[in-house]
């Protein structure tokens, strides 16, 4: 499940600095100001330690493609739920899918039923 979509990149055009908090934002659904604070917090917790970790992220990380979700919010926060709980969202669409096999065969039963030649048909070929 390693899509462009599912996966961590940096966000420059929303990015204060080198984009890292923008796209761990992006990637995770949370807020960029609480990623930033948090960031903030840390580096005064760990005496700056961390500082050389987020460079390293600002390095490796690959630039957010353009042509992902660039207007389409919706879109945005369906990807977010899939990558924060993956089974929850395969879940939902087995879910989706199970209630139109259902309703499918509703529609089959009452056309089949209201038309005794396509039953007499479809019993003829199984």
């Amino acid at each position: 499940m390693n899509t462009p979509r599912t996966t961590l990149y940096k966000d420059e055009q929303n990015g204060k600095l080198m984009g890292v908090c923008a796209g761990l934002a992006d990637y995770t659904g949370i807020e960029v100001l609480w990623w930033r604070l948090g960031a903030l917090f840390s580096i005064w917790l760990t005496g700056g330690l961390i500082l050389p970790a987020y460079f390293i992220m600002g390095m490796l990380l690959n630039k957010k493609p353009s042509h992902l979700y660039t207007s389409d919010v919706k879109e945005q926060k369906y990807w977010q739920s899939v990558r924060a709980n993956p089974n929850r969202t395969a879940r939902e669409i087995r879910g989706k899918l199970r209630e139109i096999d259902r309703r499918l065969a509703n529609v089959e039963e009452h056309y089949v039923s209201s038309n005794p030649r396509l039953d007499a048909e479809i019993e003829r070929l199984r």
